[in-house]
Order: C-alpha cells, then structure tokens, then sequence
C-alpha cells in the first residue's frame, strides 16, 4: 500500500469516527453552549420511573467512566496521527500503526455501547425502547450531515 492509500484511509478513518463522537455527545447530555439551558436528561426524556432511574444510574455510572477513559486514549491517538500525517516525511508504517490501535480502541468502545445499549433496553418498557430508538436513529441522521459539513 503506498503512502498516498494510507493518509487516505486513516482521513477516511478520522471522517466515519466523527459521528460516533457526535453520538457519544448528544447520547450522554454533552452541554450544547453556555447560553442555552441543558437538555433534559435521557433518563427524563424517556420519563423512567424511580426504579429504573436507579437502575439506569447504575448502569450509567460505570459506562460513562469507560467511556471517558476511552476517547481520552483515542484524541491522544489522533493527536499523533494528524502530528504524523501533516510532518514534512510522514512514515507509513508509523502511520499504519497508529491506525490499527485507533480501529482496536473504536472497536472496543463499540462493543462496550452495544452491551451498554442492551442493558438499557432491559431497564425500559416497549414505549421506552421505542423512545430511545429514535433519538438514536436522529442523532445519527445529524451525524452524517455534521461529517459531511467538516468536509465542504
């Protein structure tokens, strides 16, 4: 594979990743801007009841730290990679690497919201479920034009 494919793939890479991070923003009521007031949480957007609130909370507590812990290792991936890709030489196999380990770690922490999801979903009822897909199904039809918005 030549040097060109490479920065190609780990661009294309850094573009479908976008609006996972996108995701993980809305899904867990990242502030939109000072001015305006913070969104209802998903737990009241999806009105649980007391029980399932504690529920959820204790769900949330352990998958948010996960979480956090995993984008933290990935910018500073992507951080390197973007340093690399824009050096004077970039190295290829360099470049590869980084790839590799960013793809493992995106890999993990997709698994880790599908088995967070899941769980969640035995915390609602059928209205809830129902609920909560939705919002997710919208907040990926925003992801895609946010990606293509970084590329115009």
């Amino acid at each position: 594979m030549n040097g060109r494919m490479i920065k190609m793939l780990c661009v294309l890479s850094l573009a479908l990743n976008v609006g996972f991070i996108g995701m993980a923003a809305y899904r867990y009521g990242s502030a939109v801007g000072a001015a305006q007031p913070a969104p209802a949480s998903l737990a009241d957007r999806l009105a649980l009841d007391a029980d399932q609130r504690a529920a959820w909370q204790a769900l949330e507590s352990p998958f948010l730290q996960d979480l956090a812990a995993n984008w933290a290792d990935i910018r500073v991936l992507r951080q390197t990679l973007l340093d690399e890709v824009f050096a004077d030489h970039p190295d290829e196999r360099k470049l590869a690497a980084l790839q590799a380990r960013i793809a493992a770690l995106q890999d993990g922490q997709q698994k880790r919201v599908i088995a967070q999801l899941l769980a969640e979903r035995e915390v609602l009822n059928a209205g809830q479920r129902s609920a909560l897909k939705s919002l997710l199904l919208q907040e990926y039809g925003e992801q895609a034009s946010q990606a293509e918005h970084l590329h115009r």
